[in-house]
Protein backbone atom coordinates (compact mmCIF):
# COMPACT_ATOMS: atom_id res chain seq x y z
CA UNK A 1 0.00 0.00 0.00
CA UNK A 2 2.82 2.41 0.81
CA UNK A 3 4.44 1.75 -2.56
CA UNK A 4 1.15 2.42 -4.36
CA UNK A 5 0.72 5.80 -2.61
CA UNK A 6 4.28 6.81 -3.49
CA UNK A 7 3.69 6.14 -7.16
CA UNK A 8 0.56 8.25 -7.22
CA UNK A 9 2.38 11.18 -5.56
CA UNK A 10 5.23 10.88 -8.05
CA UNK A 11 2.86 11.13 -10.99
CA UNK A 12 1.25 14.25 -9.58
CA UNK A 13 4.55 15.92 -8.74
CA UNK A 14 6.20 15.13 -12.09
CA UNK A 15 3.58 15.30 -14.87
CA UNK A 16 4.74 14.03 -18.24
CA UNK A 17 7.89 12.63 -16.58
CA UNK A 18 9.11 16.03 -15.48
CA UNK A 19 8.78 17.88 -18.76
CA UNK A 20 7.16 21.19 -19.65
CA UNK A 21 6.10 21.78 -23.25
CA UNK A 22 5.61 25.27 -24.68
CA UNK A 23 4.23 25.41 -28.23
CA UNK A 24 3.99 28.63 -30.23
CA UNK A 25 3.24 30.02 -33.66
CA UNK A 26 2.17 33.08 -35.63
CA UNK A 27 0.88 34.31 -38.97
CA UNK A 28 -2.39 32.51 -39.48
CA UNK A 29 -4.96 33.78 -41.96
CA UNK A 30 -8.40 33.33 -40.45
CA UNK A 31 -10.03 32.39 -43.78
CA UNK A 32 -7.60 29.54 -44.52
CA UNK A 33 -7.56 26.01 -43.06
CA UNK A 34 -5.20 25.67 -40.10
CA UNK A 35 -4.31 21.96 -39.87
CA UNK A 36 -1.10 22.81 -38.02
CA UNK A 37 -3.20 23.43 -34.89
CA UNK A 38 -4.26 19.78 -34.87
CA UNK A 39 -0.61 18.78 -35.21
CA UNK A 40 0.13 20.93 -32.15
CA UNK A 41 -2.44 18.96 -30.15
CA UNK A 42 -0.71 15.66 -30.94
CA UNK A 43 2.24 16.87 -28.86
CA UNK A 44 0.11 17.68 -25.79
CA UNK A 45 1.72 21.03 -24.93
CA UNK A 46 1.16 22.65 -21.56
CA UNK A 47 1.10 26.10 -23.17
CA UNK A 48 0.51 27.66 -26.56
CA UNK A 49 1.64 31.20 -27.37
CA UNK A 50 0.18 33.17 -30.28
CA UNK A 51 2.94 35.55 -31.38
CA UNK A 52 0.93 37.90 -33.59
CA UNK A 53 -0.70 38.15 -37.00
CA UNK A 54 -3.24 35.81 -35.46
CA UNK A 55 -5.68 37.26 -37.97
CA UNK A 56 -5.07 39.32 -41.11
CA UNK A 57 -7.15 42.48 -41.27
CA UNK A 58 -5.04 45.50 -42.34
CA UNK A 59 -7.88 47.90 -41.84
CA UNK A 60 -9.01 51.21 -40.42
CA UNK A 61 -12.47 49.81 -39.79
CA UNK A 62 -13.12 48.24 -36.36
CA UNK A 63 -15.93 46.15 -37.73
CA UNK A 64 -13.49 44.41 -40.07
CA UNK A 65 -11.21 43.51 -37.17
CA UNK A 66 -14.16 42.24 -35.17
CA UNK A 67 -15.45 40.17 -38.09
CA UNK A 68 -12.08 38.55 -38.67
CA UNK A 69 -11.70 37.66 -34.99
CA UNK A 70 -15.12 36.02 -35.20
CA UNK A 71 -14.02 33.96 -38.22
CA UNK A 72 -10.98 32.69 -36.31
CA UNK A 73 -13.04 31.98 -33.22
CA UNK A 74 -15.45 29.83 -35.18
CA UNK A 75 -12.78 27.68 -36.82
CA UNK A 76 -13.02 24.07 -35.61
CA UNK A 77 -9.21 23.81 -35.48
CA UNK A 78 -9.00 26.84 -33.22
CA UNK A 79 -11.81 25.57 -30.99
CA UNK A 80 -10.03 22.22 -30.60
CA UNK A 81 -6.82 24.02 -29.64
CA UNK A 82 -8.63 26.07 -27.00
CA UNK A 83 -10.19 22.93 -25.59
CA UNK A 84 -7.00 20.87 -25.69
CA UNK A 85 -4.42 23.34 -24.32
CA UNK A 86 -4.97 24.58 -20.80
CA UNK A 87 -2.95 27.79 -21.08
CA UNK A 88 -3.06 30.01 -24.18
CA UNK A 89 -1.25 33.34 -24.27
CA UNK A 90 -1.24 35.92 -27.06
CA UNK A 91 0.24 39.13 -28.32
CA UNK A 92 -0.40 40.97 -31.57
CA UNK A 93 1.61 42.05 -34.59
CA UNK A 94 0.76 44.52 -37.34
CA UNK A 95 -1.96 42.65 -39.23
CA UNK A 96 -4.10 41.98 -36.15
CA UNK A 97 -3.14 45.26 -34.46
CA UNK A 98 -4.22 47.41 -37.35
CA UNK A 99 -2.27 47.85 -40.55
CA UNK A 100 0.86 46.55 -42.26
CA UNK A 101 4.06 47.55 -40.39
CA UNK A 102 2.26 50.23 -38.40
CA UNK A 103 3.17 51.36 -34.89
CA UNK A 104 2.02 53.90 -32.32
CA UNK A 105 0.39 56.22 -34.86
CA UNK A 106 -2.38 53.75 -35.72
CA UNK A 107 -5.46 55.86 -34.89
CA UNK A 108 -7.66 52.97 -33.76
CA UNK A 109 -5.15 51.27 -31.46
CA UNK A 110 -7.35 51.56 -28.36
CA UNK A 111 -10.35 50.14 -30.20
CA UNK A 112 -8.12 47.36 -31.48
CA UNK A 113 -6.89 46.71 -27.96
CA UNK A 114 -10.45 46.27 -26.68
CA UNK A 115 -11.24 43.82 -29.47
CA UNK A 116 -8.03 41.91 -28.73
CA UNK A 117 -8.75 41.63 -25.01
CA UNK A 118 -12.33 40.56 -25.62
CA UNK A 119 -11.37 37.89 -28.15
CA UNK A 120 -8.68 36.40 -25.93
CA UNK A 121 -11.12 36.44 -22.99
CA UNK A 122 -8.91 38.58 -20.75
CA UNK A 123 -10.72 39.09 -17.41
CA UNK A 124 -11.88 42.63 -16.67
CA UNK A 125 -9.73 42.56 -13.55
CA UNK A 126 -6.58 42.23 -15.66
CA UNK A 127 -4.39 45.35 -15.63
CA UNK A 128 -4.28 45.41 -19.43
CA UNK A 129 -7.76 46.88 -19.42
CA UNK A 130 -6.63 49.92 -17.44
CA UNK A 131 -3.24 50.70 -18.97
CA UNK A 132 -1.93 51.41 -22.44
CA UNK A 133 -0.80 48.49 -24.59
CA UNK A 134 -1.29 44.75 -24.18
CA UNK A 135 2.03 43.69 -22.63
CA UNK A 136 1.72 41.26 -19.74
CA UNK A 137 3.47 38.56 -17.75
CA UNK A 138 2.37 35.20 -16.45
CA UNK A 139 3.99 32.88 -13.91
CA UNK A 140 3.59 29.14 -13.63
CA UNK A 141 5.18 26.67 -11.22
CA UNK A 142 6.34 23.51 -12.95
CA UNK A 143 8.16 20.75 -11.07
CA UNK A 144 9.03 23.19 -8.29
CA UNK A 145 10.52 25.58 -10.86
CA UNK A 146 9.12 28.93 -11.99
CA UNK A 147 8.42 29.66 -15.64
CA UNK A 148 7.89 33.32 -16.44
CA UNK A 149 6.23 34.39 -19.68
CA UNK A 150 6.99 37.99 -20.62
CA UNK A 151 4.61 38.92 -23.43
CA UNK A 152 5.75 42.12 -25.13
CA UNK A 153 3.76 44.67 -27.11
CA UNK A 154 5.92 45.74 -30.07
CA UNK A 155 3.21 47.87 -31.74
CA UNK A 156 1.36 50.23 -29.42
CA UNK A 157 4.38 52.39 -28.49
CA UNK A 158 6.66 51.85 -31.50
CA UNK A 159 7.98 54.79 -33.53
CA UNK A 160 7.58 54.82 -37.29
CA UNK A 161 10.11 52.76 -39.17
CA UNK A 162 12.86 54.55 -41.03
CA UNK A 163 12.24 54.16 -44.76
CA UNK A 164 15.21 52.85 -46.74
CA UNK A 165 16.39 55.37 -49.32
CA UNK A 166 19.52 53.72 -50.64
CA UNK A 167 21.83 54.42 -47.71
CA UNK A 168 25.49 53.72 -48.44
CA UNK A 169 26.93 50.21 -48.05
CA UNK A 170 23.58 48.49 -47.61
CA UNK A 171 22.26 47.60 -51.04
CA UNK A 172 25.29 45.47 -51.99
CA UNK A 173 24.64 43.00 -49.16
CA UNK A 174 21.17 41.89 -50.23
CA UNK A 175 19.55 40.26 -53.25
CA UNK A 176 16.16 41.95 -52.69
CA UNK A 177 14.92 45.52 -52.24
CA UNK A 178 15.15 46.77 -48.65
CA UNK A 179 12.13 48.35 -46.99
CA UNK A 180 13.69 49.91 -43.92
CA UNK A 181 16.92 51.15 -42.43
CA UNK A 182 17.98 51.23 -38.75
CA UNK A 183 17.23 54.24 -36.59
CA UNK A 184 20.43 56.04 -35.65
CA UNK A 185 19.27 58.08 -32.65
CA UNK A 186 18.92 56.84 -29.05
CA UNK A 187 15.48 58.45 -28.61
CA UNK A 188 13.89 56.06 -31.13
CA UNK A 189 11.67 53.58 -29.31
CA UNK A 190 10.10 50.21 -29.89
CA UNK A 191 8.66 49.38 -26.46
CA UNK A 192 8.13 52.86 -25.01
CA UNK A 193 9.13 54.21 -21.59
CA UNK A 194 6.27 52.67 -19.59
CA UNK A 195 6.79 49.19 -21.00
CA UNK A 196 10.55 49.39 -20.42
CA UNK A 197 10.01 50.35 -16.77
CA UNK A 198 7.59 47.46 -16.34
CA UNK A 199 9.98 45.06 -18.05
CA UNK A 200 12.82 45.94 -15.69
CA UNK A 201 10.63 45.09 -12.71
CA UNK A 202 9.64 41.80 -14.32
CA UNK A 203 13.23 40.77 -14.95
CA UNK A 204 14.08 41.42 -11.30
CA UNK A 205 11.53 38.82 -10.19
CA UNK A 206 12.75 35.26 -9.53
CA UNK A 207 12.29 32.71 -12.29
CA UNK A 208 14.12 29.63 -13.57
CA UNK A 209 13.09 30.03 -17.21
CA UNK A 210 11.92 33.26 -18.83
CA UNK A 211 10.18 33.06 -22.21
CA UNK A 212 10.22 36.55 -23.74
CA UNK A 213 7.52 36.67 -26.42
CA UNK A 214 8.12 39.20 -29.20
CA UNK A 215 6.02 39.49 -32.34
CA UNK A 216 9.07 40.52 -34.37
CA UNK A 217 12.48 38.87 -34.37
CA UNK A 218 14.92 39.90 -31.67
CA UNK A 219 18.02 37.88 -32.47
CA UNK A 220 18.60 38.39 -36.18
CA UNK A 221 20.95 40.75 -37.97
CA UNK A 222 19.55 43.71 -39.90
CA UNK A 223 17.83 42.53 -43.08
CA UNK A 224 15.84 45.53 -44.32
CA UNK A 225 12.53 44.21 -43.05
CA UNK A 226 10.81 44.60 -39.69
CA UNK A 227 12.86 43.41 -36.69
CA UNK A 228 14.46 44.68 -33.50
CA UNK A 229 17.53 45.38 -35.64
CA UNK A 230 15.71 48.46 -36.98
CA UNK A 231 15.96 49.84 -33.44
CA UNK A 232 19.56 49.04 -32.48
CA UNK A 233 19.44 51.22 -29.36
CA UNK A 234 16.37 49.34 -28.15
CA UNK A 235 17.97 46.00 -28.98
CA UNK A 236 21.07 46.92 -26.99
CA UNK A 237 18.87 48.25 -24.18
CA UNK A 238 17.26 44.81 -23.89
CA UNK A 239 20.65 43.13 -23.74
CA UNK A 240 21.90 45.56 -21.12
CA UNK A 241 18.71 45.20 -19.07
CA UNK A 242 19.10 41.42 -18.95
CA UNK A 243 22.71 41.92 -17.89
CA UNK A 244 22.01 44.59 -15.27
CA UNK A 245 19.14 42.67 -13.67
CA UNK A 246 21.08 39.37 -13.82
CA UNK A 247 17.95 37.77 -15.24
CA UNK A 248 18.83 34.14 -15.90
CA UNK A 249 17.00 31.69 -18.13
CA UNK A 250 15.93 34.01 -20.96
CA UNK A 251 14.85 32.53 -24.29
CA UNK A 252 13.13 34.68 -26.93
CA UNK A 253 10.35 33.38 -29.17
CA UNK A 254 9.19 35.39 -32.19
CA UNK A 255 7.16 35.36 -35.39
CA UNK A 256 6.35 37.67 -38.34
CA UNK A 257 8.62 36.46 -41.17
CA UNK A 258 6.70 33.45 -42.56
CA UNK A 259 9.47 30.91 -41.98
CA UNK A 260 11.21 29.29 -39.03
CA UNK A 261 14.75 29.56 -37.73
CA UNK A 262 16.81 29.73 -34.55
CA UNK A 263 19.14 32.67 -34.09
CA UNK A 264 21.63 33.37 -31.33
CA UNK A 265 23.31 36.56 -30.20
CA UNK A 266 26.44 36.37 -28.06
CA UNK A 267 26.79 39.71 -26.29
CA UNK A 268 29.87 40.33 -24.14
CA UNK A 269 27.84 41.15 -21.04
CA UNK A 270 25.32 38.27 -21.07
CA UNK A 271 25.04 34.59 -21.76
CA UNK A 272 23.95 33.58 -25.31
CA UNK A 273 20.50 34.90 -26.21
CA UNK A 274 18.50 32.49 -28.35
CA UNK A 275 15.55 33.53 -30.51
CA UNK A 276 13.30 30.75 -31.82
CA UNK A 277 11.16 32.03 -34.68
CA UNK A 278 7.96 30.17 -35.64
CA UNK A 279 5.99 32.01 -38.29
CA UNK A 280 3.73 30.08 -40.54
CA UNK A 281 0.42 28.73 -39.22
CA UNK A 282 -0.89 29.40 -42.73
CA UNK A 283 1.61 31.87 -44.22
CA UNK A 284 4.76 31.09 -46.20
CA UNK A 285 7.49 33.12 -47.86
CA UNK A 286 9.62 32.42 -50.92
CA UNK A 287 13.04 33.11 -49.40
CA UNK A 288 14.83 33.54 -46.11
CA UNK A 289 16.83 36.71 -45.61
CA UNK A 290 20.55 36.71 -44.76
CA UNK A 291 21.11 36.18 -41.05
CA UNK A 292 24.60 35.68 -39.68
CA UNK A 293 23.05 34.79 -36.32
CA UNK A 294 21.11 31.84 -37.72
CA UNK A 295 22.18 28.48 -36.27
CA UNK A 296 19.22 26.35 -37.44
CA UNK A 297 16.81 26.61 -40.34
CA UNK A 298 15.19 28.04 -42.28
CA UNK A 299 12.02 25.98 -42.56
CA UNK A 300 9.79 27.39 -45.28
CA UNK A 301 6.72 25.14 -44.93
CA UNK A 302 3.87 25.74 -42.44
CA UNK A 303 5.02 24.84 -38.96
CA UNK A 304 4.92 25.54 -35.23
CA UNK A 305 7.63 25.90 -32.59
CA UNK A 306 8.14 23.95 -29.39
CA UNK A 307 10.33 24.48 -26.36
CA UNK A 308 10.52 21.45 -24.09
CA UNK A 309 12.15 21.76 -20.69
CA UNK A 310 13.28 18.48 -19.18
CA UNK A 311 13.52 19.09 -15.45
CA UNK A 312 14.76 15.61 -14.53
CA UNK A 313 18.52 16.00 -15.07
CA UNK A 314 20.53 17.81 -12.41
CA UNK A 315 21.11 20.43 -15.07
CA UNK A 316 17.71 20.70 -16.85
CA UNK A 317 17.72 20.62 -20.65
CA UNK A 318 16.02 23.19 -22.87
CA UNK A 319 15.12 21.70 -26.25
CA UNK A 320 14.03 23.96 -29.12
CA UNK A 321 12.15 22.35 -32.01
CA UNK A 322 10.23 23.13 -35.18
CA UNK A 323 7.59 20.72 -36.51
CA UNK A 324 6.06 21.10 -39.96
CA UNK A 325 2.45 20.58 -40.99
CA UNK A 326 3.12 16.88 -41.62
CA UNK A 327 4.43 16.52 -38.06
CA UNK A 328 8.01 16.10 -39.22
CA UNK A 329 10.61 17.41 -36.80
CA UNK A 330 12.62 19.87 -38.90
CA UNK A 331 14.77 21.50 -36.23
CA UNK A 332 16.08 20.27 -32.89
CA UNK A 333 18.58 22.21 -30.79
CA UNK A 334 19.20 21.52 -27.10
CA UNK A 335 21.13 23.40 -24.44
CA UNK A 336 21.68 22.91 -20.71
CA UNK A 337 19.71 25.41 -18.65
CA UNK A 338 22.93 26.33 -16.85
CA UNK A 339 24.22 27.98 -20.06
CA UNK A 340 21.48 30.59 -19.69
CA UNK A 341 23.06 32.06 -16.61
CA UNK A 342 25.76 34.48 -15.56
CA UNK A 343 29.09 32.89 -14.67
Amino acid sequence: MRIFIFLIVAIIEFPLFGQTKIAFGSCGNQVEPQPILDVVLKHHPDYFVYLGDNIYSDTYKPEVLEKNYAILGEKPEFQRLKKGVKNILATWDDHDYGYNDIGRHYPLKDVSKKLFLNFWEVPKSDERWSREGIYTSKYFKENNRIIQFIVLDTRYFRDNLRIYRGEKNSEDRYFYPLDYYPHNTPDSTLLGAKQWKWLEQELLKPADVRIICSSTQFGIEFNGYEAWANFPYEQQKMIDLIANTKAAGVVFISGDVHYAEISVMKPKNTYPLYDVTASGITSTWHFATPNKNRIEGPVMENHFGMITIDWQPKDPVVKMEIFDVNDNQRIEYSIPLSTLNFK
